[in-house]
């Protein structure tokens, strides 16, 4: 199945034969400290900036109806904080055994070890949606 949308890929996860747990990393841009003067205007365009964890959630597909849900649902558990700022939302799929999903613990060390991942600009094994659930491509650091 070809995935350009969060969408797609919540259809893809329902259809797998061995059970998934989703997890999703929300993230925010800020400007680096030592941003030089082009980073620093193209962060005040809204292009660039360092990605920063915010939110960690982990849903099972059919936890999900879409991603109108998920940006309710982002936005409820960021309640009163900047994390409903939140920019991108990374996305990797748990595989279980069989019918059985991962468990809540193995999402969580999941969930650690993705959220390191992108602090260290480890980022191409996750699929990464915009605002709108559409696929967004990161290239050297930099969304397309």
């Amino acid at each position: 199945m070809n995935i350009e949308t969060f969408d797609d890929l919540l259809a893809s996860a329902r259809q797998q034969t061995t059970a998934q747990r989703l997890l999703f990393v929300f993230a925010g841009s800020e400007m680096p400290e030592d941003a030089t003067d082009e980073q620093r205007a193209r962060f005040e365009a809204g292009l660039g900036g360092a990605l920063v964890p915010m939110i960690e959630v982990d849903k099972l597909p059919d936890e999900i109806s879409g991603f109108d849900q998920l940006i309710d649902e982002s936005t409820q558990f960021a309640q009163g904080h900047a994390a409903s700022d939140w920019s991108i939302v990374f996305v990797a799929a748990l595989a279980g055994q069989g019918d059985v999903p991962p468990s809540i613990a193995d999402a969580d060390e999941a969930l650690r070890s993705m959220t390191g991942d992108i602090r260290r600009g480890m980022v191409r094994p996750f699929l990464t949606f915009d605002r709108q659930g559409l696929l967004v491509k990161l290239v050297q650091g930099s969304s397309q």
